[in-house]
Order: structure tokens, then C-alpha cells, then sequence
């Protein structure tokens, strides 16, 4: 048989990358293209939405150009975005009615604050708890500031979505207006019993019920396109998955119990917990997928700043001139006892659900250096994740013997031991970096019919080298840290 390949699209925080997949899951090619990041004096964080779409196409023109692939051997198109991530888009044109605003943007606490009385029946509804790290409330945010959001809603041609539903708009020629499991999950909108847009909590955020997506399973048909003329013909739009699902799925975490981590600008933990959902109150319940009619859950948590705390000392304290610095410095640093940094530099997320939270670093004295500092950070990255698996132990009573790990910071193998050795596990990381993308090429290549056996082989795998005395007395050091942290 001739090679078959899927075109994947991952539109992230920072970029948005076209990936060439083969039948058996290989990244064959890829391009990426960044795009801006609008930040302003208040700390509000912004993308230009429309630019991102050029960029879409750009991408996917210089991968067809410079891979020495038949374009007519491409059998269907997937999509994994940034999630939470909102934008507000007219239906009849596409246009975007304002800036998207991005995931980590907590412009929209005042909304949250006001609907404090009634988070736990959001919680019970959605599976997530009350925050302005979720699209509802970025969502009424610009209902209530945007007067071209407000007009659009007035005539019935408003759209509120995620990233997904806004690409594939523009990628489809039935412009279709769709979103899916995964990330409708993660807006607190969706009710995660009825899969179904909530219409009591959409009222509770003043959220038209019309202006949001249809919803339907993760692996369904979205529609046809031809990539603006890049392809001979029409292929299929076969999956779309939220970021941290996608790298999910490729990890392999089919099963419950199985957990993974995703390591980018923040960090996304995610334990499989099967077919029924478990809620709690430190952690988030959401969809991992939905698949031919049968959807898996997934308990998770959310770190806002990990990778973004290493670029913090590379672009504003220009403590090290690249993030690949960090943890050849970290290894180098004095070993000071009671020294940690806590970025909570737009509040925590899971488990201390405190936006009004404020970076801190507490120990520090004269023995501390720029590498003292750097190590500090790096480790903050490891404690964060070690606060989501123990919850995830504690709620799911499943036992984690080994963490599938993913993302550009898995190449630090100062962080992966500094990682492996606060939650006293195996960490495995993945072969392939672009998990996020994988995922849903390889449930769009089964939906055609070409998915042959895949392999997930570990590029390295680190075992814990700490004892358990010494992890039990860093880690009661860092919750200590924490709570300077937190604003009450």
C-alpha cells in the first residue's frame, strides 16, 4: 500500500504548527508560524485571531512546499487548539469581533466573584470550579465590554467558541459551526452529565444559548475542505481534540488510572477515569473525548505558569539568555534549604483555585545567586504537577506508578529528575514532542480507514533518587511557600 498521511493543525498559545502524519502515527513534516502575544498594562492577555488564521495557511503552504509528499496521499485533515482560549466571531462572516482572549487572562475575576453563590451548583453541572481561567466568563466579559459582541448577539449572528470551532470555520467549505467534547468541557458551559450546553449556568454568565457551538463527539465528521486550493481536492475534517486531550490520546492513556502531563507555556494533568465521572473539590472533572457515541472522562489540573515561568527569566528578568539554559544552570546551583519561588504571577490555578494569588520567593539569603534562582523556578515547575497527581491519588484511589510526560520542557533532564523525584514515580517521556497534534490525526486516520499498528516508544525514562524523608520534608517546605502566596 501507498503512504497515506493526515494533515493535523495544533493551534497553541504561542504558535500554530501544520503536522504531516503517516498511517502508523510518525510526524513526517512540519511548520510552525508564532503569532503575537498582546499584552497590555493591566496584565490582560490577548491574540489577534485573524492573524492566527492567516497563519493557519501559511503554515500548511510551506509544510505542502517543502514536504516531498503527493498532496493527493493526504486522506483528511484534525485539529487540536489552545483551550479555554475565547473568541467572539460573527457566523455569517467569520470575522472576529474582538482579540481572543487568552487562557491565562484573568480579566474576568469581578464576574466570578459575583456568582460566588453559586459555584457549587456550576461545579456539580459542569465538573469545573468557578474561575475566570474558563471561557464562560472571558465570554460574558466581552458581552458586557465589546459593543460590536453585544450588537452581534442582538442580531442573532454571534458565535462564541474555543479555538477549534473558529479554525474549523475557517478551514471548512460548509463553514460549519461545531465544537466537540474536549473542549466544550472546558468553557463552564457544558454540562458534563447531559453533554449538553447548560442553559441554567449559560443564564447564570448571560450567555445566549444560540450564540454557542453545536456539539458532537470528538471523531465525528466536521466537514470537507481543500486547504484554499493547497489540496487537489476535498478531504475530510475527521477529529478535533483540545490541546492537553490530543497529547492524552497519543500518550496512549486509553485506560483508567493512566496519567500524563503536558509541559508548555502552563501545564495540563490529566488522569483517565473511565466512563463515570468523579468530582472533587481541588480537582476539575472533564471530557478526555468523545468517540462513536461513547465519551471518557478525565480528572485534571492546571498549572498557569510552568514553561512561562522559565521564559519569565529569559525576557523579563534576563537572568539567562534561553530557556535550554535553565536547567544546565539549575544543575549547577547551590543546594539551599528552605529557597523556593512560587509563580503565581496571574494567580494559582488547581488545586489552590486563588486568582488573586501573587508570585513569591521565599528563603532567599546572600548564598543565593542566579543559579540558585533559576533552580528554584525550575523546581516550582515540578512541585506544581506533584500538587495535581497526589489529589489525583487521593480522589481517584488509583495508584500512579508512572507519569507519561510531553512538551519542549522535557528536554531539561535536570527538571524530569527534579520531577520524577517529588512525586517518587517513574517519569516517561514521549518520543515525540508533538502529541497535542498526534492525538487527533490518529482518530482522524482510524476514521478513514488507514491507521495502521503505532508504536509510543520513551525517549528516556527517569526513576526517583530521593528518599522518602527528604521528598516528604521539600514538599511541606513548598506548601508552606504557597501559603505566602495566597491572598487569604
Amino acid at each position: 500500500m501507498s503512504e497515506q498521511f493526515i494533515l493535523a493543525f495544533d493551534q497553541s498559545t504561542s504558535t500554530t504548527k501544520a503536522l504531516l502524519f503517516d498511517q502508523r502515527g510518525a510526524l513526517r513534516g512540519r511548520s510552525d508560524v508564532p503569532h503575537r502575544q498582546i499584552i497590555n498594562d493591566q496584565g490582560w492577555v490577548e491574540h489577534d485571531a485573524e492573524q492566527i488564521i492567516k497563519n493557519l495557511f501559511s503554515a500548511a503552504k510551506t509544510l505542502l512546499e517543502t514536504t516531498a509528499v503527493d498532496r493527493s496521499s493526504i486522506k483528511a485533515v484534525a485539529i487540536s487548539n489552545q483551550r479555554e482560549t475565547a473568541v467572539a466571531w460573527n457566523r455569517n462572516s467569520g470575522k472576529a469581533l474582538y482579540h481572543a482572549i487568552v487562557w491565562q487572562c484573568g480579566r474576568a475575576k469581578d464576574i466570578c466573584v459575583a456568582l460566588e453563590k453559586d459555584k457549587e451548583e456550576i461545579h456539580r453541572r459542569t465538573g469545573l470550579h468557578l474561575s475566570p481561567y474558563f471561557s464562560a466568563a472571558k465570554f460574558a466579559w466581552m458581552l458586557q465590554n465589546v459593543k460590536t459582541v453585544k450588537d452581534a448577539a442582538q442580531s442573532g449572528e454571534l458565535v462564541l467558541s474555543t479555538m477549534d470551532s473558529y479554525v474549523l470555520y475557517h478551514l471548512s467549505k460548509e463553514k460549519t459551526v461545531r465544537s466537540e467534547y474536549s473542549n466544550a468541557s472546558r468553557t463552564q458551559l457544558m454540562n458534563i452529565t447531559d453533554l449538553s450546553w447548560d442553559k441554567y449556568v449559560s443564564s447564570l454568565f448571560g450567555i445566549p444559548p444560540e450564540s454557542l457551538p453545536e456539539l458532537c463527539d470528538s471523531n465525528a465528521l466536521f466537514g470537507h475542505t481543500n486547504l484554499d486550493g493547497l489540496l487537489p481536492g476535498e478531504v475530510p475534517i475527521h477529529a478535533m481534540l483540545g490541546d492537553s486531550q490530543g497529547a492524552l490520546y497519543a500518550q496512549g492513556c486509553h485506560h483508567k488510572g493512566m496519567t500524563k502531563a503536558t509541559y508548555g507555556t502552563g501545564s495540563s494533568i490529566m488522569m483517565n477515569i473511565g466512563e463515570k465521572q468523579v468530582l472533587c473539590e481541588d480537582l476539575v472533572t472533564s471530557l478526555a473525548w468523545g468517540i462513536d457515541g461513547k465519551v471518557t472522562y478525565v480528572l485534571e489540573g492546571n498549572i498557569n505558569y510552568s514553561g512561562a515561568t522559565i521564559s519569565y527569566l529569559v525576557e523579563d528578568l534576563q537572568l539567562i539568555s534561553s530557556a535550554k539554559e535553565a536547567g544546565i544552570l539549575a544543575k549547577q546551583a547551590k543546594d539551599i534549604e528552605g529557597l523556593y519561588m512560587v509563580p503565581a504571577f496571574s494567580g494559582l490555578g488547581a488545586p489552590y483555585w486563588d486568582p488573586g494569588a501573587r508570585a513569591v520567593i521565599v528563603g532567599l539569603d546572600r548564598r543565593c545567586k542566579k543559579a540558585e534562582l533559576v533552580k528554584a523556578a525550575e523546581e516550582s515547575i515540578a512541585y506544581q504537577i506533584a500538587d495535581i497527581v497526589f489529589l489525583m491519588h487521593k480522589h481517584s484511589k488509583q495508584d500512579i506508578t508512572s507519569l507519561r510526560v510531553d512538551g519542549g520542557p522535557t528536554n531539561d533532564t535536570f527538571l524530569m529528575q527534579a520531577q520524577s523525584d517529588i512525586i517518587g514515580c517513574e517519569v516517561r517521556v514521549a518520543a515525540l514532542e508533538e502529541l497535542s497534534g498526534q492525538g487527533p490525526a490518529l482518530i482522524a486516520a482510524k476514521a478513514v480507514g488507514i491507521l495502521e499498528q503505532v508504536q509510543l516508544p520513551a525517549k528516556a525514562l527517569y526513576q526517583p533518587m530521593m528518599s522518602d524523608t527528604e521528598r516528604a520534608k521539600r514538599y511541606e517546605g513548598w506548601k508552606k511557600a504557597v501559603s505566602k502566596a495566597l491572598s487569604s
